[in-house]
């Protein structure tokens, strides 16, 4: 999908254009998933949270050096018996391949593409983490508040609608606490609307915010709130989502976004964000995200001038592949 899919004023209008154009395809093809995985390492990115609908990405990742949480993304507005559907995405995870680099976990799409029945089955399997984008659009706020708006339109065109379905009337971060989701497994990814009160709310149950600040312009969801992001005290991690909606997969350009939208928030923190917060928020908090004793010891270096007078603003500038070098890489 890279370039395929032109920036959107709405979020639904730009997904949209990508359900069309994935419409087109019978299968996801290798070359594309090696090569962004390929160009995630060379911007020196360890660890990933992978989030795939048909678990393609799962045997490339296994033969890169990557690590991965890999988030198998289930859709169901209308699912006749969510528990089986669960049931049956947990199978198909424990039948991959096991890998200590790799982490498989069943995530849901969002709140407008599956059902409360659907989210809560989810939320009982064996897991210790549960993604799901939220808060990403003015759209899927209007649609759990009424239950009207483009989602639901959407939904009808494609015949998913469930007429059974009745509107919470409440925000994204309460819907998930009713469905039992609110917890500190959870990945709120996106979280573009949440108002403080709610993300107070994320702080306080412990769980993460997974910001994609270029992304979040593309597809048309608006401006990230990364400022109140830091200040409520919540975890954030660093994302780029996918080539869909930015134009490389590298962690240090959306570092530069967030010090753009954000500069008042220290680039420690940021640092912190795109480093221990993430392989904390991945599960991998015990092996990456740190240098110390113990961890895994696949380091990178940066490339510094000696112009440079603040190494950590340097790094939150934005880095081109060309700038780094891996260092002790594991046997």
């Amino acid at each position: 999908m890279r370039g395929a899919v032109p920036p959107a004023a709405t979020m639904p209008a730009w997904a949209s254009q990508l359900m069309l154009l994935r419409r087109t395809q019978e299968k996801e093809p290798t070359a594309p998933i090696r090569s962004a995985i390929d160009q995630a390492r060379s911007f020196g990115t360890t660890l990933v949270g992978e989030v795939t609908n048909t678990l393609a990405s799962y045997g490339g990742l296994l033969e890169s050096e990557l690590y991965a949480a890999v988030f198998f993304e289930q859709l169901g507005f209308r699912t006749e018996e969510p528990r089986a559907r669960a049931a049956d995405a947990d199978r198909k995870l424990r039948a991959l391949p096991v890998s200590d680099r790799l982490k498989p976990y069943t995530a849901a799409h969002a709140p407008y593409s599956v059902s409360p029945e659907f989210l809560r089955a989810i939320g009982e399997l064996d897991s210790q983490i549960i993604a799901i984008h939220l808060g990403e659009s003015k759209e899927e706020v209007q649609f759990l508040r009424d239950g009207t708006g483009v989602w639901r339109e959407i939904l009808e065109s494609l015949g998913v609608w469930n007429d059974r379905w009745v509107p919470p009337g409440c925000g994204p971060i309460e819907y998930l606490a009713r469905v039992g989701l609110l917890d500190a497994r959870l990945l709120a990814v996106h979280g573009v609307q949440l108002t403080d009160a709610e993300l107070s709310t994320l702080a306080e149950a412990g769980a993460t915010i997974v910001t994609c600040p270029r992304s979040n312009l593309w597809t048309g969801a608006g401006a990230a709130p990364l400022t109140r992001f830091y200040r409520s005290g919540v975890r954030v991690a660093v994302g780029t989502d996918s080539l869909a909606s930015v134009d490389d997969l590298n962690v240090f350009s959306e570092l530069a976004a967030i010090r753009s939208a954000a500069p008042e928030v220290n680039a420690s923190r940021l640092l912190e964000s795109a480093t221990r917060s993430g392989a904390q928020a991945l599960g991998f908090g015990a092996e990456l995200g740190t240098i110390e004793p113990g961890k895994r010891a696949g380091l990178i270096s940066v490339g510094l001038s000696s112009s440079v007078q603040d190494v950590e603003e340097y790094l939150v500038g934005g880095i081109d592949a060309a700038n780094i070098e891996w260092l002790d890489a594991e046997e």
